[in-house]
């Protein structure tokens, strides 16, 4: 019985032109595709830091900062959250105006609209390859009617590029 080259077993079936086995080829296989996997969520990993890396641009709510000296003023960034705040949210508020209390649910919309409105806010800034976001300013409204409460956010700053922008990793 012919021995196969990979392995050293003794296999009845039919050995490929390489001498290795069908197990042996299969196992081959399946060791490849596990690594164009790892390679592939590595590569994903790695834009994903990139892009991360990218938009962690500085914001600042004052006009110039010190230690970030401003070179030039580009232009007015916004962004723009609405958040639908659906009915047993409402009812959940209701409840918490009533009794008192803090509304866990309430904060932690306000909280994922923020941050959502800041990561945009640095997306707008990076697409005009600016360093930092000053003056920022974040706005907050409710629209309402209709038995539909929506939370509305927009913040807004002015992108700047700074001196010596190397210096401060951006």
């Amino acid at each position: 019985m012919p021995e196969c080259q990979n392995c050293g077993k003794e296999r009845i079936r039919v050995l490929l032109v390489d001498g290795s086995c069908f197990q042996c080829r299969e196992d081959a296989r399946v060791a490849e595709a596990r690594l164009r996997l790892s390679e592939q969520e590595a590569k994903e990993a790695e834009e994903r830091t990139a892009i991360e890396t990218a938009t962690a641009r500085i914001i600042l709510t004052t006009e110039s900062a010190h230690h970030l000296p401003v070179d030039r003023y580009l232009d007015i960034v916004t962004a723009e959250v609405v958040i639908g705040m659906h009915l047993f949210k409402d009812i959940a508020g209701a409840f918490r105006d009533a009794f008192g209390g803090r509304s866990q649910t309430m904060q932690h919309g306000l909280r994922d609209a923020r941050k959502a409105a800041l990561k945009e806010l640095r997306l707008e800034a990076l697409a005009l390859g600016a360093d930092a976001v000053v003056g920022v300013d974040l706005d907050y409204s409710e629209i309402s009617g209709g038995g539909k409460s929506m939370l509305f956010l927009v913040a807004s700053g002015t992108a700047v590029t700074l001196s010596g922008s190397s210096d401060f990793g951006s």
